[in-house]
């Protein structure tokens, strides 16, 4: 029997799928298409958003089965899902190697910054001890200037010269000049400018309290103190016991002698050498010559956030740790696939891997790398491979070490510790301060992280040399990267009302343009196609987004009237006067009683001295404060100095202009020097010279 007729219609088809999912599958198809096209060899990828912005670089064997991992599987809700979801076009460079690859993918992820790779701040300014003139000698002989016969030590940060001795890098500032002072208290190398040795008549303080030999009024002959010199460089180089054998010989000669002065200072000498050896906890003797130079890293991972703590050994010698706290740990964790060839089936590294072989990446390769790696984890043989081709020595790495190696790495790893769980309790503290801001000025937003602040401060000595600072607070820290300074100028000195006028039209007048336009969320660009070379040197995309983004609070650091002038700058742009609230000192103008004055009429409101929004408010202040205050200073300095007369000189940069400044004691000194006597500097030559005598006369 059949089924009775139903009067219901069948159900009508789908309707079709509107533009948008139409030209995603049409993006989707292209990538599909292009994917398929791709060689199986050794390469580099680049996922690439609308937008144009570069969401993740990766490296693999094999190109064609990496890349379609991503696009032949549903990757749901996960990170990896979202960078997926993103993805708009696809770039891709094909190497000879995987160490190529990975050279590549290197240099790519530091200039373009993805939004979904593990990014270490690149910054590798190490400081160094530098000796001048050539090893264990001075640089002239007996006719040659006295400072370059007595070779002096010295704190260095910069590019090296060869004509003379580095040893480093030392993890910190604090410890080349502890390593200083140690060379000081044992063998007495003189650290006083050549420009101060030169003009000595007497020694020096340095003398009296025995940290200097005197060789700039002929206290110690050529030969002692290049012996001194020698053996303090062999110290460095961790030769220690050579040098205490060499030190008790010399003593014992003296004694021999009778010449018991000379051999209790040399006693002496080695006293301090060895009370410095037994401090360093680290027995010199027991230690094989490839331990002279190690890094030890160690890796921790808690909270979304990663520290890896650099500890360095030179000469035998713990010099300390330095920790590295890197961004998107999360979203480049998720996305390190593991092997290329197994594809996405493959099990996902360990988060500690992946951070550690990214800071190894990023930190080394274009860098000096010791021939030994201590490590927390395993590293690849092929970037231990790519590191040694780089660095052009065989670098080695051990993850399971055993006795003194052993020691530092335990030292190292409650390092990272410590300074993980000091990072994640001070980030807690500043987003419960910005939570607390704002709850305390009900401000509408579902994010505290967006929370965008600019606070601005006005300058000047007695109405000299004013400027104004911008300072920027986003995702619950200052963004330094996005701080900005103005001068101000056409107005009466001392005018703090006029300046501030000036300065916020000047920040906000495109910016306005740009909110009547419906565009301020876009980049502050002037236009046009970004090429390839203007990625690799742009900013990150969050800078470049911020100098057209309307913030959330306007911060001003005054009363009523500089409240009023900022309203009245805000209604003639056509900008909300909410956003402004000035920053009034409380009665007595003690810190702690500070009161928020509101542009719109609103009350003012007292926080409390325990408030953690009024922490907020006043670490955002004294930053301000502080920012423009450095820069008033540098301008006034400039004025008085007339240091800008040499900077408007075509060819004087700063490392000549400060050689200038020195050799002839400011700028009336260099414009009554002769046109010989400018050309005597170092790296001014003739014509230079000649060019700076006319421009100053």
């Amino acid at each position: 029997m059949s089924a009775p007729e139903s009067d219901v219609p069948d159900s009508e088809p789908a309707a079709p799928p509107g533009p948008a999912a139409a030209a995603d599958d049409e993006a989707r198809a292209r990538l599909l298409a292009e994917v398929a096209t791709l060689p199986s060899l050794p390469g580099v990828y680049r996922w690439i958003d609308a937008a144009g912005g570069v969401l993740y670089v990766g490296k693999a064997r094999n190109l064609k089965k990496r890349v379609a991992s991503y696009l032949h599987k549903d990757h749901g809700g996960t990170r990896i899902g979202h960078m997926v979801a993103r993805i708009a076009r696809l770039e891709t460079t094909v190497v000879r190697s995987e160490a190529e690859a990975l050279l590549l993918e290197n240099n790519l992820i530091k200039s373009l910054a993805p939004r979904f790779n593990i990014l270490f701040r690149d910054d590798k300014s190490y400081p160094y001890l530098k000796i001048t003139g050539a090893p264990g000698r001075g640089t002239g002989g007996a006719d040659a200037p006295a400072a370059s016969r007595f070779p002096r030590m010295a704190y260095f940060r910069g590019a090296v010269d060869r004509r003379h001795r580095y040893f480093g890098p030392y993890p910190n500032a604090w410890a080349v000049k502890q390593t200083i002072q140690l060379m000081q208290k044992v063998f007495r190398l003189r650290t006083c400018e050549d420009t101060v040795f030169n003009h000595r008549s007497r020694p020096c303080l340095l003398y009296q309290i025995q940290r200097c030999s005197g060789p700039c009024v002929g206290l110690v002959s050529q030969a002692d103190y290049a012996k001194d010199v020698a053996d303090a460089e062999r110290f460095l180089l961790g030769q220690t016991q050579e040098v205490i054998a060499d030190l008790q010989a010399q003593m014992m000669a003296h004694a021999e002698a009778l010449e018991f002065e000379r051999a209790a200072e040399l006693r002496n000498r080695i006293g301090s050498l060895s009370r410095v050896l037994h401090q360093q906890a680290v027995e010199a003797s027991s230690l094989s010559a490839a331990d002279a130079d190690v890094d030890i890293l160690a890796v921790r991972v808690a909270g979304g956030r990663a520290c890896v703590n650099l500890a360095m050994v030179r000469g035998s010698r713990h010099l300390g740790d330095r920790a590295f706290f890197p961004a998107h740990v999360d979203e480049g964790a998720a996305l390190d696939a593991g092997d290329d060839d197994a594809g996405a089936e493959a099990p996902a590294r360990a988060p500690e891997v992946a951070v550690l072989e990214a800071f190894v990446s990023q930190h080394y390769l274009g860098q000096p790398v010791p021939p030994q790696l201590v490590t927390s984890h395993p590293v690849s043989a092929v970037l231990l491979d790519a590191l040694s081709e780089a660095a052009g020595v065989r670098v080695r790495a051990t993850h399971q070490p055993r006795e003194q190696r052993r020691i530092w790495l335990e030292m190292a790893a409650k390092g990272a510790e410590l300074a993980l769980a000091r990072l994640l309790a001070e980030e807690g503290s500043q987003q419960q301060r910005t939570r607390s801001l704002i709850e305390a000025l009900d401000l509408d937003l579902a994010d505290p992280a967006q929370l965008r602040i600019e606070c601005f401060d006005i300058s000047h000595t007695a109405g000299e040399a004013t400027q104004a600072s911008c300072v920027v607070y986003e995702n619950h820290q200052m963004q330094s990267a996005q701080y900005r300074r103005f001068n101000i100028e056409g107005i009466t000195g001392g005018d703090d009302y006029a300046a501030m006028r000036q300065v916020l039209t000047r920040r906000y007048a495109r910016l306005a343009e740009a909110v009547a336009a419906g565009k301020a969320d876009e980049p502050a660009a002037e236009g046009g196609t970004e090429t390839a070379e203007d990625a690799a040197t742009a900013k990150p995309a969050a800078h470049r987004r911020g100098a057209a983004r309307l913030p959330d609070l306007v911060l001003v650091d005054g009363g009523r009237g500089q409240v009023s002038m900022a309203r009245e700058v805000f209604e003639e742009l056509g900008l909300d006067i909410a956003l402004i609230v000035g920053v009034e000192k409380g009665e007595g103008r003690k810190v702690g009683l500070e009161e928020l004055v509101f542009a719109d009429g609103r009350d003012k409101v007292y926080l409390g001295h325990d408030s953690a929004a009024l922490m907020l408010v006043a670490q955002i202040r004294d930053e301000a404060h502080r920012f423009a205050i450095t820069g008033m200073r540098a301008k006034r300095a400039s004025v008085r100095t007339g240091g800008s007369r040499l900077e408007d000189i075509p060819g004087v940069g700063p490392r000549k202009r400060a050689r200038l400044l020195q050799r002839f004691g400011g700028l009336r000194g260099v414009a009554a020097a002769g046109v010989d006597d400018l050309a005597g500097v170092d790296g001014i030559s003739r014509e230079l010279a000649e060019e700076i005598y006319r421009a100053l006369h």
